[in-house]
């Protein structure tokens, strides 16, 4: 059985000693709603036929994370459980069949995967693939229906979590959920390629393709809010406006473009009314980054009748519906939801890396903390009061 702590080579592994085996690693393992996260040693299996598993070098938290270790939606609910979608890593081994990576690639993992066979993944129209599109309910790999992930006797199970798994020194996933990044590419930054920035940015480039000399609103400033406020910079955006009940918020939004801040709880209007008053009719383009349906409401009226449209990026765990009449519609605002920032993973986000790289889009204002691993607790934390747009977790 190989271990993390005896196949290093260069300060990381040395993959002729752990290939083929089980390997135990390290993991922060989720044992229940809201329950902190232990971390201790799990086994790792082997990857089967067209999964890989990566050594894990850096992963972050999103919200999505944190609504998943609440138990928000009870129908997702699978314990115990290794969380965490944002990462990025080292291919350790490759499954029979696997040829787009190999041992030592730099990679980062996604959890909106791309086969490239489907009628999805052929198809311009979505980024969405057939069999291993984001699923939240989906706990075990598809190949046989078991989990990857052990405890340390071997005798129980741990569920994995949106193809990704990255709570953990080793994950294992399906080929299809694995993005290859040029090797000369910064990790660190890289992480927030998995999910937060590649969402909101995408949402701005790609779902909504904002141009130069068009308005915007955000509603909610987290690190997918400001990734699409700075989507919008990016392309020439002049006015931005966000909106978010932190005040403390508005700092580092005005670093990544926004130029007008409105807090809802200080308004005597509903937000809507001031950003037309603001717009002389409306915004172009808004997104909705708070997973709240009243908000998403404000976001859609927001937006300029006869064009507008809004972007919806958060994450509903209630069941209420869509708060619109059908007849709205009919204004000529449209709205649109948005997974993965409209990316393609596979055949597009090394684009979207290479361009990062280049300085097109700003990074470094994402990544607001850093801690070791042992700490997860603590970044949760952070993240759930709102001190913190992405902590990356150094394993």
């Amino acid at each position: 059985m190989g271990s993390l702590h005896d196949a290093s080579v260069n300060g990381l592994f040395n993959p002729s000693e752990t290939k083929g085996k089980v390997i135990k690693c390290r993991a922060a393992v989720a044992w229940g709603p809201g329950k902190p996260f232990v971390v201790e040693e799990i086994q790792v299996e082997p990857p089967q036929k067209m999964e890989v598993r990566i050594k894990i070098l850096y992963t972050s938290i999103c919200h999505t994370d944190l609504s998943a270790w609440e138990g928000e939606n009870e129908a997702q609910r699978a314990y115990p459980r290794i969380l965490g979608h944002e990462a990025s890593g080292v291919v350790e081994s490759v499954g029979e069949g696997v040829t787009e990576v190999r041992e030592g690639d730099h990679v980062v993992p996604v959890f909106n995967g791309e086969c490239g066979e489907c009628v999805y993944c052929k198809s311009e129209k979505t980024n969405l693939c057939e069999r291993f599109r984001v699923n939240p309910f989906k706990s075990v790999m598809i190949n046989d229906g078991r989990s990857r992930f052990a405890t340390n006797d071997g005798k129980q199970p741990i569920f994995h979590f949106l193809n990704t798994s990255t709570f953990t020194e080793y994950t294992v996933v399906d080929s299809a959920c694995v993005v290859k990044l040029p090797p000369e590419a910064p990790l660190t930054k890289m992480t927030l390629l998995s999910c937060g920035v590649s969402t909101g940015l995408g949402a701005a480039w790609n779902t909504a393709n904002v141009q130069a000399g068009s308005t915007v609103a955000i509603f909610g400033l987290g690190a997918v809010g400001l990734a699409a406020a700075e989507g919008a910079r990016a392309r020439g955006v002049t006015k931005i406006i966000g909106v978010d009940i932190n005040p403390s918020k508005f700092t580092k939004g005005r670093a990544m473009g926004v130029t007008d801040f409105l807090n809802p709880q200080e308004l005597e209007k509903p937000v809507h009314e001031i950003i037309r008053e603001m717009t002389k009719g409306g915004v172009d383009y808004s997104f909705e980054c708070a997973g709240n349906v009243d908000v998403l409401r404000d976001a859609f009226l927001s937006t300029h009748d006869g064009w507008g449209l809004c972007v919806v990026l958060g994450i509903h765990p209630t069941p209420r519906m869509l708060p619109l009449h059908p007849m709205e519609l009919f204004d000529g605002r449209r709205i649109v939801g948005s997974v993965f920032g409209d990316f393609k993973g596979k055949s597009q986000l090394p684009h979207f890396a290479t361009e990062c790289m280049r300085g097109v889009v700003n990074l470094d204002e994402f990544i607001t903390h850093e801690l070791p691993f042992e700490k997860i607790n603590e970044a949760f934390e952070l993240l759930r009061v709102g001190k913190s747009l992405r902590c990356l977790l150094h394993l």
